[in-house]
């Protein structure tokens, strides 16, 4: 058996054990039991420049406020920059986490809002190149997490590299981020075929960012909806809703603040409340297995 089958092998286990673990029972960070597994929801997109990150953590924000407990996955290497959209300076990044030198609990960085976010620096452009104890590092730690979200948001890059296809693939769920732009739709499009012929995803949530009215959102989805109509197939493209165009959007990112902070009345934050109450409200698409373990497990099949 070689070494990464015996990795794979004891994930499918249960039995990862961690230099400073007695069991495989996941620590509990909050002391509080967790009854049910966390979805994993990666939020990405074809190109750079639609606002992904922003609506990340404004989601993270408005599902917070409706009682979920949320942690941010900053996976994007390129462009890592989650904490900048709350204005704060993590001190270190998952590359301590995978090298042994921290643990999740030191890594991790609260907001005000109480969403955690694990942020990710240059840490995650390594994943093909991980030692058997750094990806056992990387699974124990991220088993943890299960007992402190319910929702774990992976910030993925944009376009079709191939950390972004990983964490995409892997997810529970997958949201795409698309703006009017041609370039946007015909990118987006791009990204969904390639998971979906590579990697066998075949469910996607559309959110439709900076248009003027639903009409135009509903333009934009039906645009993609129709190409992968005729061109891809059992791929199935859900509608989640659309951000407005707002002035007040862009003077939150201006001032460095999420706009359901900034202005929580406007039109944006509205918008992006309403698309976090319905993701709280649709069925969760988690595996039989349902958890992060198996999340990572994935995610590890995929890049070996």
């Amino acid at each position: 058996m070689d070494q990464a089958s015996g990795l794979r092998n004891i994930v499918k286990n249960g039995s990862v054990a961690r230099r400073n673990l007695s069991s495989s029972v996941p620590r509990r960070l909050d002391g509080k039991p967790h009854k049910t597994p966390p979805r994993v929801i990666a939020v990405t997109s074809g190109k750079g420049g639609v606002g992904k990150t922003n609506m990340v953590g404004n989601l993270a924000i408005a599902l917070t406020s409706l009682g979920k407990r949320v942690v941010i996955v900053d996976t994007d290497v390129g462009l890592a920059n989650i904490d900048i959209i709350f204005n704060m300076r993590p001190k270190y990044n998952i590359r301590h986490i995978i090298e042994g030198e921290k643990t999740l609990e030191e890594v991790l960085v609260t907001t005000s809002h109480g969403v955690k976010i694990l942020p990710g620096g240059s840490g995650f452009s390594h994943l093909t190149q991980l030692t058997d104890g750094e990806k056992l590092n990387l699974l124990t730690e991220f088993e943890a997490l299960e007992n402190v979200a319910d929702i774990v948001l992976l910030d993925t890059g944009a376009g079709i590299s191939s950390n972004v296809l990983y964490f995409n693939s892997a997810a529970d769920e997958c949201i795409v981020i698309a703006t009017r732009e041609p370039t946007s739709i015909t990118d987006s499009y791009a990204l969904m075929k390639v998971m979906a012929r590579e990697y066998g995803t075949r469910y996607f949530k559309l959110l439709v960012n900076v248009v003027s009215s639903q009409k135009e959102a509903k333009s934009v989805y039906a645009s993609l909806d129709g190409a992968i109509g005729r061109f891809l197939k059992n791929i199935v493209l859900e509608y989640l809703g659309y951000v407005p165009h707002d002035n007040m959007l862009q003077k939150a990112v201006l001032n460095r603040s999420p706009v359901c902070d900034y202005a929580p009345e406007s039109p944006s934050a509205s918008a992006i409340t309403g698309i976090a109450r319905k993701l709280v409200d649709s069925p969760a698409r988690i595996s039989n297995d349902g958890n992060l373990k198996f999340f990572m497990k994935r995610l590890l099949d995929t890049i070996n």
